[in-house]
C-alpha cells in the first residue's frame, strides 16, 4: 500500500480508502471485509451518519484493537440542523455508534447552498473548533457536491483542514473538477476522493468505443485500473475512496493500489484518458451517480433506477432489455415516471443538481415511443 501526505495535518493516508456506503446487507460479511482492509494497509474508514446503519457496522468492525489501526472520518447530517446545539447532539451520537471518543476527520456533509447557508446560520465553524478542543474531533473537513465558485467561497472561509470532492474520469470539469482539487492542495487541504467510479455507473455503461480504445492500447489495464491510475497520479489527491459491496471487490481494488504512486502516467496515458471520456461525452446520459439523496419519492417513483435503466439504453439501443423492464416492471408496479408530480423535492436534495422531474417526463416519453417502436 502507497501512503501520501494528509495536507497539513502531519499525517499519512493509505492511497485506498474505504468507504462504508455500500456494505454488503450481511453484518458479518460486513465486518470482515473492514478488518480485511485494514489488515492489508487500508488505514482510512469514511463512513457517515446518513448511511444506513454504516456507522453501527463500521463500530463493530474497529473492536478489537481496530480502532488505533485507522483513521476515521463521519459525517455531520446538515439536514437534521436546526440550531447550533444540533450539532454537538449528533456527533454525540455518532461517536455512540461508532463505539469511540473521537473522530478523526469530521466532515459537514455535502455543502450545497442550503446546507452551507444552515453552517453560516448556525455557526458550525465555532462547533468544529470546539469540538477540537473538547478532543471529540481531531481534524475540520467538508464533503462538497457544488460549482467551482461556491466551492472556492467555501475553502476560503474557514481554517478546513480536508476537503471531499468527486472527481473521476468524467469529472476532471464538472463540479469542483481538477482545477478545484489544485486549488484546494494550493491552501494546505487534504483531497479526498468519492465517487472515482461515478458510484459505478462508468463501468455499467461503457460504451463500445471506449472499449476498442483500451484493448487496443499498448499497455494493459482494465477501465477500472484506468480510472484508479487516473486519480492517484496527481500528487494533490490524498486518498481516494472506494465504496465496495463485497470482499472480492476489495480484493481487485487493493491490487491495483499495490504501487499507487502520484506522476506515473506518460502524456500518451493521459491522452487515452482523454479519448475515453470523449467516447462517453458522445453518448446522451444522465448524470446520475445513485446516490440516492433523492429518494425517497412521495410518490413513489424510483428515481435511480429509471436514470440508470436510461443511460443503459443510451448506449445499448440496439438490445430493447431496458426498455422492457421499465415497460414491464416498473410502470406497472405504479414506480414509473409517469408517478412524478414535479414537486420539485428531489431536485433540491440532487447532489449533481439534476432537473429531476423534466428528466423523468423525458425519459418516460422516450421509454414509451421505444417501446412502441419495438412492438412494430
Amino acid at each position: 500500500m502507497e501512503y501520501a501526505n494528509y495536507g497539513k495535518t502531519g499525517i499519512k493516508v493509505s492511497r485506498f480508502g474505504l468507504g462504508c456506503m455500500r456494505f454488503p446487507s450481511d453484518e458479518k460479511e460486513a465486518i470482515e471485509m473492514v478488518r480485511y482492509a485494514i489488515d492489508n494497509g487500508v488505514n482510512y474508514l469514511d463512513t457517515a451518519f446518513i448511511y444506513k446503519d454504516s456507522e453501527i457496522i463500521t463500530g463493530k468492525a474497529l473492536r478489537d484493537g481496530y480502532r488505533n489501526k485507522t483513521y476515521l472520518a463521519t459525517k455531520s447530517p446538515i439536514w437534521n440542523i436546526n440550531k447550533h446545539e444540533d450539532f454537538e447532539k449528533y456527533l454525540d451520537e455518532e461517536l455512540v455508534r461508532l463505539g469511540t471518543d473521537h473522530i478523526d476527520v469530521y466532515l459537514l456533509h455535502n455543502m450545497n447552498h442550503g446546507h452551507w447557508e444552515k453552517v453560516k446560520n448556525f455557526d458550525g465553524f465555532t462547533f468544529l473548533d470546539k469540538m477540537v478542543k473538547k478532543g471529540k474531533i481531531l481534524h475540520r473537513a467538508f464533503s462538497i457536491h457544488n460549482t467551482l465558485k461556491a466551492f472556492k467561497e467555501i475553502v476560503d472561509t474557514y481554517d478546513w483542514e480536508m476537503a471531499q470532492i468527486q472527481l473521476n474520469i468524467l469529472d476532471e470539469t464538472q463540479q469542483v473538477g481538477v482545477e478545484g482539487l489544485k486549488y484546494a492542495a494550493d491552501k494546505g487541504l487534504a483531497a479526498v476522493i468519492m465517487e472515482p467510479l461515478r458510484g459505478g455507473y462508468i463501468l455499467n455503461t461503457v460504451p463500445q468505443e471506449a472499449q476498442d480504445l483500451i484493448n487496443q492500447y499498448p499497455e494493459k489495464r482494465t477501465l477500472v485500473e484506468w480510472c484508479f491510475r487516473w486519480l492517484y497520479n496527481m500528487p494533490e489527491v490524498s486518498t481516494i475512496l472506494s465504496g465496495t459491496s463485497s470482499l472480492q471487490q476489495l480484493k481487485d481494488n487493493l491490487k491495483i493500489f499495490e504501487q499507487a504512486a502520484s506522476n506515473v502516467m506518460s502524456d500518451e496515458d493521459l491522452n487515452l484518458i482523454k479519448m475515453i471520456r470523449e467516447a462517453y461525452e458522445a453518448k446522451n446520459s444522465i448524470g446520475c451517480t445513485g446516490c440516492r439523496y433523492c429518494m425517497p419519492c412521495a410518490q413513489g417513483v424510483t428515481i435511480p433506477e429509471i436514470f440508470k435503466l436510461y443511460n443503459s439504453q443510451q448506449l445499448m439501443k440496439s438490445h430493447p432489455i431496458d426498455t422492457v423492464v421499465y415497460q414491464s416492471n416498473l410502470v406497472p408496479a405504479g414506480s414509473g415516471a409517469d408517478q412524478c408530480v414535479s414537486c420539485g423535492i428531489c431536485t433540491g436534495n440532487c447532489p449533481q443538481t439534476l432537473e429531476i422531474p423534466e428528466l423523468l417526463k423525458m425519459v418516460h416519453a422516450e421509454f414509451m415511443d421505444s417501446s412502441n417502436a419495438i412492438k412494430r
